[in-house]
């Protein structure tokens, strides 16, 4: 019987990780990272374990913002590469354009015959993030989803603060001012697709788009980005483990 292989995506906030056999996902879940990667790691390696998996015989291989802390993974890679091959994975297409949402970046992968041609990587601002969908909804008292959802209801509202703080200010001042929450909340996702947009600019015209990280659950967030890219910005429902299953494929590969 061939062995298990284990892939794990250590983000800033959360880690995803899969068991994967012969090419087939047997188990996938994710826990919050916290403030130490080591510990994420840890409490992985607990999980697993206690849903039947050995770490007897396996291969490993770790990725993401934490990957150097898992002690033992067999080897770490970047997610950039961790990311292209779950994607092509998942959806199938060895030509295609993938929208990562992070945590705390955001990145845009164009892949070409199933070789990674051209990157973006937004990591030195958190807006157009996660964590810039987070910080603006607990302003307003939502969860990101639900911000999302009630976005689809509003109108006429711009953010103009690209800095996370300074943008919570601004929402915070709306609010006082009576503006419609769904008004705001439109506002702010369009603030956040406007941003991952722009980065988007060397995306082949021709090419399948596909949503993958955190907000690719959020129905109106695909919704924004197809309209704004003039496309159909697909996603798949185990997108959010991108990077874990493209590790675990390569983990499968190692000898």
């Amino acid at each position: 019987m061939a062995r298990i292989s284990f892939g794990l995506d250590l983000g800033s906030t959360s880690t995803k990780y899969v068991a994967m056999q012969d090419g087939k996902i047997l188990y996938k879940h994710r826990l919050p990272t916290g403030w130490s990667s080591k510990e994420a790691s840890l409490n992985v390696k607990e999980d697993l374990i206690k849903n039947g998996f050995s770490f007897d015989d396996f291969r490993c291989v770790s990725t993401g913002y934490g990957r150097v802390s898992v002690d033992y993974a067999n080897k770490n890679i970047t997610e950039i590469t961790c990311h292209a091959k779950g994607a092509e994975y998942l959806f199938n297409e060895r030509e295609v354009a993938i929208i990562d949402i992070g945590g705390q970046d955001t990145k845009i992968i164009v892949l070409e015959d199933g070789q990674v041609k051209d990157f973006i990587m937004n990591d030195k601002c958190s807006a157009g993030t996660g964590r810039f969908l987070e910080v603006m909804a607990n302003a307003m008292g939502y969860d990101p989803a639900s911000l999302c959802e009630l976005a689809r209801k509003g109108k006429g509202v711009k953010i103009s603060s690209m800095c996370t703080v300074f943008a919570e200010s601004e929402v915070i001042g709306l609010a006082g001012a009576g503006t419609p929450k769904e008004d705001i909340a439109f506002g702010i996702v369009e603030s956040i697709t406007e941003k991952v947009v722009s980065q988007c600019r060397n995306v082949p015209e021709d090419f399948k788009v596909f949503l993958t990280g955190g907000l690719c659950g959020c129905p109106y967030i695909l919704e924004s980005l197809s309209n704004k890219l003039g496309r159909k910005v697909e996603t798949h429902e185990a997108a959010m483990y991108a990077g874990a299953i493209g590790a675990a494929v390569f983990a499968e590969k190692m000898k």
